[in-house]
């Protein structure tokens, strides 16, 4: 069932729909409107984590008000699910124009709309917190993933990575271009995992020029130097011939300083859980930062392994 804070908005006036819906998310939080238009304030207002609409209520229509929420783009993120009788659905409604996620049939069958709303909250979930131009899993699944491993103590190598002057290169070249590098170096890091068959592993984005991936400890190693080794044979392509031809950009530090910054290069830092020596991701997130800060003082590409052990 969706999660235990979650806030479910219905909209309907059967009963007994309620009450089987209740049932089945005894943890949530449920606001109930029994006519679609004394809904539709509180809706804009206070948008819930779901929304399920009776297409059929005495006021308006199911579909008719899913469209006004729906034409307000700050809410289309709002997974929203269709109840429908079962002549409704042989006249087949128009879902995917209505931008609905998914629809339950009356009578409801308590286990497959159980599995149902499940699947449509976890979707909505994954897809609120997936990086925009990557796709790859965000901040709060990159948490979960790490702390979840931690809770069932689970040995794993953690590495934190970044390009180093690739600012300076998304001030000469513009967003565009660095988008470009951004994806390129999302698929470098998925890619050079995959070439590691069998293994269980995660990738994430941060954010900006910030990338997580997760490894087995006795992989760490070998993944990061094929990484640096597919990066820095990939990331000359993106620059001007000029550019390359100096090996790197004249540009300006933060403060409005003239400077050079040579081609961008990939910097990483790894830290490992073995034997249960970390048990928050907060723990794991600041080794990572610190032994980061090493790797950045390299010249070029480079990756830096925590080998102190635990006792």
């Amino acid at each position: 069932m969706p999660k235990t804070e979650s806030h479910i908005f219905l909209i309907s006036s059967d009963a007994e729909l309620y009450t089987t819906l209740k049932s089945i998310c005894s943890h949530a939080q449920w606001t109930v409107f029994e006519r679609g238009r004394g809904a539709i304030e509180l809706l804009f207002n206070s948008p819930p984590d779901l929304l399920i609409v009776d297409n059929k209520m005495p006021d308006l229509q199911g579909t008719e008000l899913i469209r006004i929420f729906k034409s307000e783009n700050v809410y289309r993120q709002v997974p929203v699910v269709l109840c429908l009788d079962r002549e409704e659905v042989d006249a087949g409604p128009d879902l995917a124009a209505l931008e609905v996620d998914d629809f339950l049939v009356k009578p409801l069958d308590p286990g497959e709309s159980r599995l149902r709303l499940e699947l449509i909250m976890a979707r909505a979930s994954w897809e609120l917190d997936a990086n925009p131009l990557t796709k790859l899993p965000g901040n709060t699944s990159i948490i979960q993933k790490i702390q979840d491993m931690l809770d069932r103590q689970q040995e794993f190598a953690l590495a934190y990575a970044d390009l180093d002057n690739f600012k300076s290169f998304n001030d000469k070249y513009g967003f565009s271009r660095g988008d470009e590098v951004l994806m390129m170096t999302a698929r470098v890091i998925v890619n050079t995992i995959r070439a590691f068959a069998g293994m269980e592993s995660f990738v994430g984005h941060v954010g900006g020029d910030d990338f997580v991936f997760i490894v087995p400890p006795d992989k760490a190693e070998s993944v990061c130097s094929m990484l640096v080794q597919n990066f820095d044979g990939i990331v000359p392509n993106f620059y001007d011939p000029e550019d390359l031809k100096q090996g790197g950009i004249h540009s300006t530090t933060r403060d409005g300083k003239a400077s050079f910054f040579p081609l961008m290069a990939v910097s990483i830092a790894v830290v490992f859980n073995k034997k249960g020596e970390l048990t928050h991701y907060g723990e794991a997130s600041e080794k990572a930062m610190n032994l980061k800060s090493i790797a950045k003082k390299e010249p070029g590409s480079s990756y830096v392994l925590d080998r102190r052990q635990p006792a």
